[in-house]
């Protein structure tokens, strides 16, 4: 599936020094999925790291909102 990149999670990868492929394992071998209002929240340790990833799915893609 095709991952968009909103400029928010942009934002919040640089002013925390996360990669994009940090948040891709992440949604790929998430630990714990969690639904709400209308977002997924993935979450998973990269790197001994906990990251949270909020996404929105779309039928051909999903939107990474936010990284936490």
């Amino acid at each position: 599936m095709r991952v968009k990149w909103g400029r928010h999670a942009m934002e919040r990868l640089r002013q925390r020094g996360i990669t994009r492929m940090e948040v891709l394992h992440v949604l790929q071998y998430p630990d714990q999925v969690r639904k709400s209002r209308g977002l997924s929240i993935a979450q998973g340790k990269v790197n001994g790291r906990e990251l949270r990833v909020v996404i929105s799915a779309h039928r051909t893609y999903i939107k990474v909102v936010t990284v936490l």
